[in-house]
């Protein structure tokens, strides 16, 4: 079934749930949890908590909204309406853009993946190929990019749920070449919070990384084949399976490997995840979560190139994209939308050929400031989309937030320490240095695209009344 924006309703109630999971569990689980138990030690757990809450908030505010206004443009659509055009504008643009660094991201970490097992590869060759089998994906029917996303996605779940059970027999029983492991790795080397409350709060930064994506869900919505079945249902599966998925996992490896040896550092060898398999005996743990890292980039970046062409179509439809992004395919999907992406895959290859791995890191912090923007302007845009529907006597939506508006305005302030922090953060104070200037450029943009919106209907209008 096609929508009035030319797109169709193919996509099934799993493969949401998958595309949800698939956007949001990439490379920071796998490699850049390490990160994070550098600062906060075992007490990473509850950064992971904590981060799970604000991403339930997020998920389940975007699920009430869409449900209202299954739109294209989701999240961006609605902020348009109840915000005003210029946030609308903002937030899509936004979105657009830091999904574009984020592919470019995710396609060279694939790179640096694909050289773990041949190392004198060069890096762009693996970046051209897989940026050309993920733009043919997202050019087809969108049913069969919501299939190929489910079995990528689910080779992550699969791994994650095996490394969840193998990490519980460790620490209980043991394994064969691996006595059992106990709790103790949870008190010792500084106890559980060894850098402190500041050491925690920091480490939530990275851990709220591994989150973004979880509003992938909410694009889909144009394209649901229920959507006020589908959503809801997609929304609590995915941020339920998060949880389970991220603090188990995070909880076996600072209880099986001491956190000291996790925070230390370096390349795919040092993953906590290896780590783990390592210790208990598992062969060629390396390789095995070499695998699994190489299909969760492909997995997010596949995800991200959807989400982008949806947004920059529903731009095109608003008017403040060439109309030439909103064209569609006899297939229903916006094919035209895919330049721009692989003009920043292009980017992407250029860079890994310039920096090498170092890319990624540009590129990552790069898309943090906007990733925590965008998440603020979410949860703004429900505020007043329960303020106004309420004044205006509507009905209440089918999936409500609990405790919203005051939930919401929470996770909200809690977003924006999080984004003050990054400026002092090695490595992530780029995103201060490159957000600000960003935003103003938009804001500028949008009264440029208004003025000539408005002046070239004013001709149209006196080309008219002349003919009369």
């Amino acid at each position: 079934m096609s929508t009035k924006d030319g797109l169709r309703r193919l996509l099934t109630g799993r493969q949401l749930a998958m595309i949800g999971l698939g956007g949001a569990i990439g490379t920071g689980l796998f490699l850049g949890s390490g990160a994070a138990i550098s600062l906060a030690g075992p007490g990473v757990i509850v950064a992971y908590a904590a981060c799970a809450l604000a991403a339930f908030v997020i998920a389940w505010a975007l699920a009430e909204m869409v449900v209202v206004h299954p739109a294209a443009g989701s999240f961006g659509a609605v902020a348009q309406r109840y915000l005003g055009p210029l946030a609308g504008f903002v937030q899509r643009w936004t979105y657009a853009v830091i999904q574009v660094i984020a592919i470019g991201g995710e396609v060279v970490a694939a790179g640096i993946y694909v050289r773990f097992w041949w190392p004198q590869l060069p890096l762009w060759l693996p970046v051209v190929v897989f940026s050309l089998v993920l733009l043919a994906v997202n050019a087809a029917v969108v049913h069969f990019f919501g299939r190929v996303e489910y079995w990528l996605a689910m080779i992550k779940v699969v791994a994650i749920v095996v490394f969840v059970l193998l990490g519980l027999v460790l620490i209980t029983v043991g394994l064969p070449r691996a006595p059992a492991t106990g709790l103790a790795n949870l008190t010792a080397h500084g106890g559980f919070l060894p850098g402190g409350l500041s050491g925690l709060f920091l480490a939530l930064v990275f851990v709220l990384f591994s989150y973004f994506g979880t509003e992938a869900v909410a694009v889909t919505a144009a394209e649901s084949e229920n959507p006020r079945r589908d959503i809801p249902r997609a929304a609590r599966r995915m941020v339920v399976r998060l949880v389970l998925f991220y603090l188990l996992a995070i909880a076996i490896v600072v209880t099986v490997v001491p956190w000291p040896e996790l925070a230390q550092g370096g390349g795919l060898t040092s993953s906590p995840f290896v780590r783990v398999l390592a210790g208990a005996g598992a062969p060629a743990a390396a390789t095995v979560i070499n695998f699994v890292v190489l299909t969760a980039a492909l997995s997010s970046a596949n995800t991200n190139i959807y989400l982008t062409t949806r947004m920059l179509h529903s731009l095109a439809l608003d008017g403040y994209a060439p109309r030439w992004f909103g064209r569609v395919s006899r297939a229903g999907v916006p094919v035209n939308s895919l330049a721009l992406v692989a003009g920043g895959l292009a980017l992407a290859a250029g860079l890994s050929v310039r920096q090498d791995s170092g890319a990624y890191l540009v590129l990552f912090g790069l898309s943090s400031f906007g990733a925590l923007v965008v998440w603020i302007l979410i949860l703004l845009t429900h505020w007043r989309f329960r303020v106004l529907r309420r004044r205006a006597g509507e009905p209440d939506a089918p999936v409500r937030l609990w405790g919203a508006p005051v939930t919401s305005a929470l996770v909200a302030v809690f977003l924006a320490a999080v984004l003050v922090s990054t400026a002092f953060i090695d490595r992530l104070d780029i995103a201060w240095r490159a957000g600000p200037p960003f935003f103003a450029l938009l804001v500028v943009a949008y009264f440029a695209v208004r003025r000539y919106s408005v002046s070239a209907a004013h001709t149209e209008s006196t080309s008219d009344s002349s003919l009369k």
